[in-house]
């Protein structure tokens, strides 16, 4: 249903790095690069980043990024560790969300909520 979304960045130097990197763990990188302006994808931008614009502080989003195992997962969560991200869940399974929900939350540089997620049939604990 959504095509694509975009955040405001106070620091899009140090946003960019931090989604460098834990986006790399997931499989997705930039494609485009508009200097004030990135977006992120596999085949085509869905997650962009640009410079803020509103004077005011940005309000806390919610963003879930797919990953493709609870290893990528993990990954994630300390990619963004090492570049100083607060930790709001380590990766664990969610089961009040659904069986087989495997996610981590970090805080990103602008203050938003980020989720690495693997949806697997719950069926057992390697899924």
């Amino acid at each position: 249903m959504i095509d694509h979304v975009g955040i405001q960045c106070d620091d899009l130097a140090r946003s960019r790095a931090f989604y460098d990197a834990t986006l790399g763990t997931l499989g997705y990188r930039s494609l485009m690069d508009f200097g004030e302006a990135v977006g992120y994808g596999n085949e085509f931008p869905v997650f962009w980043l640009g410079a803020a614009t509103d004077a005011g502080p940005n309000r806390q989003g919610h963003f879930a990024f797919s990953a493709g195992s609870r290893e990528a997962v993990q990954e994630f969560y300390a990619a963004a560790l090492r570049l100083g991200a607060e930790s709001l869940h380590e990766p664990r399974l969610w089961p009040e969300y659904h069986p087989g929900y495997y996610g981590a939350f970090v805080r990103d540089p602008d203050g938003n909520n980020v989720e690495a997620v693997h949806h697997s049939s719950g069926a057992t604990t390697e899924d």
